[in-house]
């Protein structure tokens, strides 16, 4: 790697060329730019935080720092759980949130484009005029940007019917490690020129190139949706009622399922009595025209197994879906608490939930479980009490741990939106052979010789 020039050197190019207002070495402001929510792990302070507005910043930044020799490690609101913007030694932190444009909606083509520093939010507001939306949706989306959603292919509520973000993204323009700058992909819904870049890009937590501009399809803003919440005895009879919607062919836009100890979350964040009515809960969203005909079907099957099920227009319903959506935990210390992000076969819920239980007894550690339940993609949170200190600790570890394996056991994947990043690296290998890591580590190498762009992340 390259040392043309020193870290003081690079900062006074940096201001030269992109601007004074642009670059940052304030420690505070190093600080606050040198990390996600993930573990924080052997954090070190970037050399500086440049602000991109155009696409030329990136580039400019991505030369000098090739010039330098100097890591990048791209960053858009930060809200990332698994360490996927964490600082390095000897790193620049490129922050995109100044380019929060939206450059373009095309409501008859059902399409749009904006820079990565675009708020989800602001993009469904600003679709929603058209009775658009765009259907990514992770419980971050007030805050994160659509560049950090298409960094670890994030997904949310609604992914059981629309998917996750690489289902929505038709085409990115990217700015490689010397400053080249790519478009890959099409403005169309189909089309198979050539090896698929884009979905190669998408949820490659900034490892091969810099995300600068995004064409993205909108989905059709449903007028009429329907919501229901169902109470049952446990979660068991709540993962059967998962198995019973599939049963009756009606495919939610929201099927969310919650236990007994996150339903006591809700009732302490919004004083609710949750956590009195049952022992599991699902939450259910049909939409479309037909929204209200499949409402009622899935009443039916839940009522079936004995569920207790909300009424008809029950205002209640739709609360409960918008509390679980801006719901993001308690506020246990994180030094005491783990949270996973763990996909299974939906017919294996049933049976790996039993075995989380059997997991923290074993371990002597707390458990609670809220699932994206439509798609077997599930958000385990264990817990130690602050006072077992170090040993409480060590038995988390080993819970968590314990979970990863059980769930690459019957089938399952270390994460199905939150990435990679630094906190999963050492997982990677439990579920991709030598073989395949080995190839993308080639991968890497094409678009980024010099291991520049966020290195440590994504792959080992």
């Amino acid at each position: 790697m390259s040392l043309a020039y020193s870290d003081e050197t690079l900062i006074q190019e940096l201001i030269r060329e992109i601007g004074p207002r642009a670059v940052s070495s304030d420690p505070q402001v190093l600080a606050a730019n040198s990390h996600d929510f993930g573990k924080l792990v052997g954090i070190m302070p970037p050399v500086a935080v440049v602000y991109a507005e155009r696409v030329e910043d990136v580039q400019a930044a991505l030369r000098l720092a090739t010039a330098a020799g100097v890591h990048v490690v791209p960053r858009g609101a930060g809200t990332g759980v698994s360490g996927g913007a964490h600082s390095i030694t000897r790193c620049i932190v490129l922050s995109l949130e100044r380019m929060n444009r939206i450059l373009e909606i095309r409501a008859e083509d059902e399409v749009a484009v904006v820079e990565p520093g675009v708020i989800n939010a602001d993009l469904n507001s600003a679709a929603a005029k058209y009775g658009l939306m765009y259907a990514p949706d992770p419980a971050s989306y007030q805050q994160s940007t659509i560049g950090g959603n298409v960094a670890t292919n994030a997904g949310g509520l609604r992914c059981a019917k629309y998917g996750v973000t690489t289902d929505s993204v038709l085409g990115l323009e990217v700015v490689l490690a010397d400053g080249t700058l790519i478009s890959t992909g099409r403005n169309t819904f189909k089309g198979v020129a050539g090896y698929d870049l884009t979905s190669l890009l998408v949820g490659s937590e900034g490892t091969l190139g810099i995300v600068v501009s995004v064409t993205v399809r909108l989905r059709y803003l449903s007028e009429k949706t329907c919501s229901i919440s169902a109470v049952f005895t446990d979660v068991a009879q709540a993962a059967a009622g998962v198995l019973a919607i599939a049963r009756v062919r009606v495919q939610p836009a929201i099927l969310e399922l919650l236990d007994i100890g996150t339903m006591r979350v809700l009732d302490a964040q919004y004083g609710s009595d949750l956590s009195a009515l049952g022992g599991a809960m699902l939450l259910v969203r049909t939409d479309g025209h037909g929204a209200q005909i499949e409402a009622e079907i899935v009443r039916n099957a839940l009522e079936g197994l004995g569920a207790r099920v909300s009424p008809e227009a029950d205002p209640e319903a739709i609360k409960l879906i918008e509390m679980r959506r801006a719901s993001r935990g308690d506020g246990q210390d994180d030094a005491y608490r783990v949270g996973e992000d763990i996909a299974v076969p939906r017919s294996k819920m049933v049976a790996y939930m039993r075995t989380l239980d059997e997991i923290a007894q074993k371990n002597d550690v707390m458990v609670r479980i809220v699932a994206h339940a439509g798609d077997g993609n599930l958000h385990p949170t264990f817990w130690v009490n602050p006072e077992d200190g170090p040993t409480g600790v060590q038995r988390l570890d080993k819970a968590l741990e314990e979970s990863i394996r059980a769930a690459l056991d019957v089938g399952g994947t270390i994460t199905g939106e939150h990435g990679v990043g630094t906190v999963k690296r050492e997982w990677l290998s439990w579920e991709q052979s030598a073989e395949v890591i080995e190839l993308q580590r080639k991968i890497k190498a094409i678009f980024d010789p010099q291991g520049l762009l966020n290195p440590g992340k994504a792959i080992v």
